[in-house]
């Protein structure tokens, strides 16, 4: 569900000038429609845009766009720093664990000094999480996995995100 190691990707369109363009056209339309999103639902958006401000803090651009593999609802590019949030978590009112989720990831990225490595978290996952990381045949990947929604799925899971950006992540204010 969630793309971590891309290193590189290269998405060559068809027709990448009509893309462009088209794009040019919607990218005022996508600027209201993601302030109407964000103003949903207040406490969750304040949550949500205090932890996209510390990923910012952190170096890490957050992008409210389709992510480049589709189907995710959110993904980091370890390698540039970006992460993007499908803006469809917003309709399925998921944004903030989507970003929780993603923000443990950016804390691994941290964590590793530019390559991602498990945190080492001793807590335990819910029983409800536990397919969505299951299925990984990579250790190194299922590790990952568990410690995202494992965070994600506590009911500190905001406040455990926070902490641990400012533990691993050097955060300019």
């Amino acid at each position: 569900m969630f793309q971590l190691f891309l290193t590189s990707f290269l998405l060559l369109p068809l027709n990448f000038h009509n893309q462009l363009s088209n794009y040019r056209l919607m990218s005022h339309e996508k600027l209201i429609e993601n302030n109407r999103i964000m103003a949903q639902n207040s406490e969750k958006n304040k949550q949500f845009n205090h932890l996209k401000q510390e990923l910012e803090k952190a170096g890490f651009e957050v992008i409210i766009a389709l992510p480049p593999k589709r189907g995710a609802y959110g993904l980091l590019q370890v390698s540039t720093k970006k992460i993007w949030i499908n803006p469809v978590v917003f309709d399925l009112h998921i944004a903030l664990p989507t970003i929780i989720h993603e923000s443990v990831h950016a804390s691994q990225v941290c964590a590793g000094k530019g390559e991602i490595r498990a945190l080492g978290l001793t807590l335990e996952p819910i029983n409800q999480a536990r397919p969505f990381f299951q299925g990984y045949t990579d250790i190194h990947r299922k590790d990952l996995e568990r410690e995202a929604y494992t965070v994600q799925t506590q009911p500190n899971s905001f406040e455990l995100a926070l902490s641990l950006l400012k533990e691993h992540c050097q955060i300019i204010n």
